[in-house]
């Protein structure tokens, strides 16, 4: 750019006259700085209020007291590690086990026996010990169930992944549920995530699946995301985060009537403090109990486990304010619902004080 000199003003009325044009200058310099605070202010506020409300409504609603007799009904779970099934565990860790689970309500174990590969299928030195564990605990604990956890990535926002929408992939997941019930296990549980609300497809296989359980005398079970905390979340979510994360009511509704045991993964909420979790379990038991039909088991998940990261705050998802929470939406939507319990995860992650803490609020027994 070519360099240009500016000559100063000639005379003091010159100088004078240049006086007003930069004040004005910096008046409307100072107007638009205004004007743009302003702005970003009143951005912030349309962002927070809204947060802030929902934080207060799921303060509100973990107050109050739960009913009397909300406590375990005997049909709870716990997801059990990959170890108890590929040679690392013995028979007295199947003794230590049934002592940790004498005297509480747990009724299934979800023992992970995979993951499924991408194409449905499923090798069976995924689970060379298994036909070893489902006799030992029988023979430690009898009435528990042992089922066959289930899982991998589906390719709903990744290129890699499953493909639910394959015909021969759901084949294939078909046989491999006939395969691992002839090995013994008393029922399947599948945990495929991200599963975004309303796939067809996903109920498609669960009809499917149902057939061949059915067939063989034993539950089918699946682990399912969160419900819409507010009508539609999941598609606003989807489309800020490009993942939806919550299902609507109405599909984890359509879910619940294809199997017999549906999990909610209650856990993993981005809440801040114990008070909002606990609420927030409270308004899912609620949300899930008035679409699940009474013939299905519902399980609330409890969080066993110790991590800090995005969407997941260790000192806020504990154990007690989950408890409190189930027992305040049960007491306030169905509060003798027969089949109804929570599910521990995970086994490997728990601490001494997460199963005190299971006892003495859910199974009422310290």
């Amino acid at each position: 750019m070519e360099h240009v000199e500016h000559a100063e003003p000639e005379t003091e009325a010159e100088a004078g006259e240049a006086e007003p044009v930069e004040a004005g200058a910096g008046r409307s310099r100072s107007r638009r700085v205004r004007w743009a605070t302003r702005l970003a202010l009143g951005l912030v506020l349309v962002l927070l209020l809204p947060l802030l409300a929902a934080e207060i409504a799921l303060r509100v609603n973990y107050t109050g007291d739960p009913a009397d007799g909300t406590y375990t009904r005997n049909r709870d779970a716990i997801w059990l590690g990959h170890a108890w099934v590929d040679g690392r565990k013995r028979d007295a860790d199947v003794t230590a086990l049934a002592r940790r689970l004498d005297g509480t309500g747990i009724r299934d174990l979800y023992v992970h026996a995979g993951p499924l590969e991408h194409d449905g299928t499923l090798p069976k030195s995924a689970y060379s010990r298994a036909s070893w564990l489902i006799s030992a605990v029988h023979r430690e604990s009898p009435g528990i169930r042992v089922q066959a956890w289930l899982g991998d990535k589906l390719a709903t926002e990744e290129p890699d992944g499953m493909h639910l929408e394959r015909d021969a992939t759901r084949a294939a997941i078909v046989r491999s549920t006939r395969e691992i019930l002839a090995a013994g296990f008393d029922g399947v549980h599948f945990d495929l995530e991200p599963l975004h609300s309303g796939d067809g497809h996903y109920l498609d296989l669960l009809d499917s699946l149902h057939t061949v359980t059915a067939a063989a005398g034993v539950p089918l079970s699946v682990a399912s995301h969160q419900i819409d905390p507010l009508p539609g979340f999941h598609s606003f979510w989807g489309t800020v985060a490009g993942h939806p994360k919550w299902w609507s009511q109405e599909f984890f509704g359509q879910v619940a009537r294809r199997v017999d045991q549906i999990a909610v993964m209650s856990y993993d909420t981005m809440q801040p403090l114990q008070s909002t979790y606990g609420g927030y379990v409270a308004q899912q038991t609620s949300l899930a109990l008035e679409v699940t039909p009474p013939t299905t088991d519902l399980l609330m998940g409890l969080p066993f486990f110790h991590e800090d990261r995005f969407g997941h705050r260790a000192s806020a998802e504990t154990v007690p304010a989950a408890v409190r929470g189930v027992r305040l939406g049960l007491s306030r939507t169905d509060a003798d619902r027969a089949n109804f319990g929570v599910a521990l995860y995970v086994d490997f992650a728990a601490t001494e004080d997460d199963w005190s803490a299971y006892r003495k609020d859910w199974v009422h027994t310290e």
